[in-house]
């Protein structure tokens, strides 16, 4: 496959990982390919730039696999990825409950791998991983030694490949319930088959730890708490009670599971609901809280719902805003990949305002380490975590 003569292949040369449809010359042998195809990627003049996987369907015609544009994809290929991420994850964590594959960052593009002790839920949601994926998960058993593997074939990024939606073990046998995870001093309860993502999000580990140093002896909100991450981590440091808000009974169901198993059941409750009704009710109610966190969904999973995406957060600041104790704490986190770190601060700081309320930012927040980065890729670098000291 041929970029165009003026299309940037300096970039794919410093490592950016994707080509779109309109850098390359197609043709109709171009279009008969099947997604998932391997390529050898040329620059407009012919200089081979490295192996590709191709799908036509999607926007972003081409992914890098390989610098080499004659490596092959062997068992070999897949453990060497596998090994150097498993490598990193393990001088991280004493435990081996983490994300081990991060895509595009981790060398395996469009590929998501979550580690729970001696089970792995692997994402492909890329053609080409979909096509290896006997393969991979041969690579991943004999790297890490698991002995579950489930496939969670669900999402938008799948629909984008063209991809249909599938769950199920595709080697060894299914837990029996969910699966119990240790962090950040709390116990959380992860349903691997019908939970949200892959059953729990690892990348918030760091800002529920950073969030738990304000919580001892503190009243605590978690708004959008899906299985308790915030909440729990809190109760664990010493928080006097926390309330658990979701709009999912079964996340609630699992959070109450984890206080359980975490010993701090006393001092937790849920409420289901509206986040923006329970919000307006909990305001209207009087409730005041040391610390009050937010981790809603992506508002703008893309860039032509940036501008709806902003006001949402706005919203969800406007509305958190009154319910903080004077001098009490605000965590505002957003996931989406379009509203960037600026446009999301200026966002909360607009609707801390609107609230009646003065603030001062004391910690912004990432995915923790087992969710690299790739220099070149803005799209890895997603989550952002602002906390802010709401005025007396």
């Amino acid at each position: 496959m041929r970029m165009k003569p003026k299309a940037e292949a300096r970039a794919i040369r410093h490592g950016f990982p994707w080509v779109y449809a309109d850098e390359l010359v197609t043709d109709r042998r171009t279009q008969a390919l099947d997604p998932g195809t391997l390529a050898v990627l040329e620059d407009g003049e012919r200089r081979p730039l490295g192996l590709v996987t191709v799908n036509v369907n999607s926007r972003i015609i081409a992914r890098v696999l390989d610098r080499d544009p004659l490596a092959e994809l062997d068992a070999a290929w897949f453990e060497a990825r596998l090994g150097r991420a498993l490598a990193h994850r393990a001088r991280l964590y004493p435990q081996p409950f983490y994300r081990l594959i991060h895509a595009e960052a981790d060398g395996l593009p469009g590929v998501v791998i979550d580690r729970f002790g001696d089970l792995a839920v692997v994402q492909p949601n890329a053609a080409w991983a979909e096509a290896a994926l006997e393969v991979l998960v041969a690579a991943l058993v004999r790297v890490t030694g698991v002995a579950t593997v489930i496939k969670n074939g669900s999402g938008r990024a799948r629909s984008l490949e063209g991809l249909a939606e599938e769950m199920g073990v595709v080697h060894g046998s299914a837990p029996t319930g969910p699966v119990r995870v240790p962090m950040n001093g709390a116990t959380y309860m992860a349903d691997l088959l019908g939970g949200q993502k892959t059953g729990l999000f690892f990348d918030q580990r760091e800002n529920h730890a950073f969030a738990a140093r304000l919580a001892n002896g503190a009243r605590v909100l978690d708004v959008f708490a899906h299985v308790g991450g915030f909440a729990l981590a809190a109760l664990a440091s010493g928080a006097v009670d926390a309330l658990a808000v979701d709009a999912s009974a079964p996340a609630l169901a699992l959070a109450e599971q984890g206080a359980r198993a975490s010993g701090v059941a006393d001092r937790f409750a849920t409420r289901q609901g509206d986040a923006f009704e329970v919000l307006e009710a909990l305001g209207a109610e009087g409730a005041r809280f040391d610390l009050m966190i937010c981790d809603p969904p992506a508002f703008a999973p893309a860039k032509p719902a940036l501008a709806a995406g902003l006001r949402a957060y706005e919203r969800i600041a406007r509305l958190a805003a009154p319910l903080v104790a004077p001098g009490g704490y605000l965590v505002l986190c957003s996931c989406s990949h379009a509203a960037d770190l600026q446009a999301f601060r200026n966002a909360s700081a607009r609707g801390i305002g609107r609230g009646g309320r003065r603030a001062q930012i004391i910690h912004t927040g990432f995915a923790g380490p087992d969710h690299p980065v790739l220099p070149q890729l803005a799209e890895s670098s997603y989550l952002k975590a602002l906390a802010f000291r709401l005025d007396g």
